[in-house]
C-alpha cells in the first residue's frame, strides 16, 4: 500500500515565526516520496550526502524524510536512510534541538512531538536525543543560538557538550565549518554569549586557544583590572556588534588582544613585544581556521596599531604617515576607517567607557584625508633625481599633517 505524500515546513521558519521573528528561508520535509518522484514533478536534486531538491519556482529546499546513524567520528560520518516509509517523528528525532524540531502542516497544524514550543517561551536549548553528541557542529550552532536569541543551554545538553569536548569528538571539526559558523555568531547581536557558551563546555580551548587564553589574564591598572582580557575581549566584541559593524571589524575586535595571552616561548619569542605577538597569533589562527583575507588582514592591522592609534594625538607626524603607510591608508581609506572602528570598540569595550567618545577616529581621518590630497604627481615633477621621489612625497605628506596640527592648535588656544 502506497504512503500518502506529505510535505511539512520545518525547522527555523517554524521555530522564527513562533518567536515573532522575521524568516527568509524556508525548509520542508516531504514524507512518502522518492528521488525519481521528485524529478518526475520538476524538483531539481542538489544533495550529495543526502536527498535534498530544489522547487521548481521557488527554489526552496525539500528534503526526503530521513533517518541517520553514527558510523564514523565527525559531522560527516553518517548513514543517511531516506524512504517513503519514513515518518516525520523520525525525521524530526534526528534534529539537534527541540526548538527545531517543530513542523507545520499545509492547513498550519503544529506537530511537536519533543514539546519545542514549552523550550521556546522558557528560552532554553535542548537537545532532542543522546544522538545530539554524534555531531560535533551541534556545539557551536548551540553557541550560535545561544548569541542571537539569548537562550541559555539546558544542563542535561552542556553535560553531553562536555563529553564531545571530552572524548574528542570536537576535534573532528572541520575550518570550513568552524569559521561558518564563527563569522554567523560574531554577526549577532550579543556575540559574547557565543563564546562564553564555547567556554562552559571546554569547545574554546580546543577550538580558538589563542582566545581562550585570554581568560585569567590581567589588564592594566588603568583599565579595571577585575576584568580580565579574556572579558573585556567580550565586551568589545559586543561593542562592535551594537555599533553594527561588518564582520571584519568584529573578527579584529575579537583578536585585537591576543598578543596579551600566556604563549608559550616556544611558540613565539618572549622578546617580541604583545602587539607583534598578537600578530603572529592573529595569523596562526587565520589560516587554521581559513578566515577570509579581509577578515585576516585586518585582525592584523588591529593587534598590531591599535595601541599606536588610541595615542593619535601625541604622534609626531612622521609617526602618522608611516602608520598610513604600514596600514596602505593611500589606497585602502575604506580599510582604515574599519581599523578605527575596531580600536574604536576596544577603546568602549570596559567597565563605564560604553559612551565614552573617541576622537582619536576623527582626528586621523581628518589628517588622512590632509595627506592624501597630497599631489604626489607634483611633487614627482619637482624632483630632477627620481630616486628621491617617495621621500619627497612622504616629506610633502608629513608638512602638510604638520600644517594642519599647527592650525588646529591656534585654533583650540583662540
Amino acid at each position: 500500500m502506497s504512503v500518502p505524500v506529505k510535505i511539512y515546513c520545518v525547522g527555523g521558519a517554524v521555530r522564527d515565526r513562533l518567536l515573532g521573528l522575521p524568516s527568509k528561508d524556508h525548509d520542508w520535509v516531504v514524507v512518502g516520496s522518492t528521488p525519481e518522484a521528485m524529478v518526475a514533478q520538476g524538483y531539481q536534486p542538489v544533495g550529495r550526502d543526502f536527498p535534498v531538491f530544489l522547487h521548481p519556482e521557488t527554489h526552496e529546499e525539500y528534503a526526503l524524510a530521513r533517518t541517520e546513524r553514527k558510523t564514523a567520528r565527525g559531522y560527516k560520518g553518517f548513514a543517511v536512510y531516506a524512504a517513503p516509509d519514513v515518518t516525520l517523528e523520525q525525521d524530526l528525532l534526528r534534529r539537534d534541538f527541540t526548538i527545531n524540531a517543530i513542523a507545520q502542516d499545509a492547513e498550519g497544524n503544529l506537530i511537536d512531538p519533543h514539546h519545542g514550543i514549552a523550550d521556546l517561551r522558557a528560552g532554553i536549548l535542548r537537545h532532542v536525543s543522546p544522538a545530539f553528541n554524534e555531531d560535533p557542529v551541534r556545539i557551536l550552532r548551540a553557541a550560535r543560538f545561544a548569541a542571537r536569541f539569548g537562550f541559555s543551554i539546558a544542563p542535561e545538553t552542556l553535560s553531553l557538550m562536555r563529553d564531545m569536548v571530552s572524548n574528542g569528538e570536537v576535534d573532528a571539526l572541520v575550518p570550513e565549518r568552524v569559521w561558518q559558523e564563527l563569522s554567523r555568531g560574531l554577526m549577532e547581536e550579543k556575540p559574547s554569549r557565543f563564546f562564553e557558551t564555547l567556554r562552559s563546555c571546554g569547545a574554546l580551548a580546543k577550538i580558538m586557544p589563542e582566545v581562550d587564553g585570554l581568560f585569567g589574564v590581567p589588564q592594566p591598572e588603568k583599565y579595571h583590572p577585575e576584568i580580565d582580557c579574556g572579558l573585556h575581549t567580550l565586551m568589545v566584541v559586543d561593542d562592535a556588534a551594537q555599533h553594527d559593524y561588518a564582520l571584519e571589524v568584529r573578527f579584529a575586535a575579537l583578536t585585537h588582544d591576543l598578543g596579551k595571552a600566556a604563549t608559550p616561548q616556544a611558540v613565539l619569542p618572549r622578546h617580541l613585544g604583545h602587539e607583534l605577538r598578537g600578530v603572529a597569533l592573529v595569523e596562526k589562527l587565520s589560516e587554521r581556521l581559513r578566515a577570509t583575507g579581509e577578515c585576516r588582514d585586518l585582525a592584523r592591522l588591529t593587534a598590531r596599531y591599535h595601541g599606536d592609534i588610541h595615542r593619535a594625538m601625541e604622534l609626531r607626524a612622521v609617526t602618522v604617515v608611516r602608520l598610513f603607510q604600514s596600514a596602505d591608508a593611500w589606497r585602502r581609506p575604506e580599510r582604515f576607517a574599519q581599523l578605527l572602528q575596531a580600536c574604536a570598540a576596544d577603546a568602549r569595550g570596559r567597565l563605564g567607557f560604553a559612551q565614552v567618545a573617541y576622537p582619536q577616529a576623527d582626528y586621523l581621518l581628518e589628517l588622512l584625508a590632509v595627506a592624501r590630497a597630497v599631489d604626489a604627481g607634483a611633487v614627482a615633477r619637482g624632483c630632477q633625481d627620481k630616486g628621491t621621489i617617495p621621500a619627497a612625497v612622504q616629506r610633502a605628506r608629513i608638512n602638510a599633517i604638520e600644517s594642519l596640527v599647527k592650525i588646529n592648535e591656534r585654533s583650540g588656544n583662540a
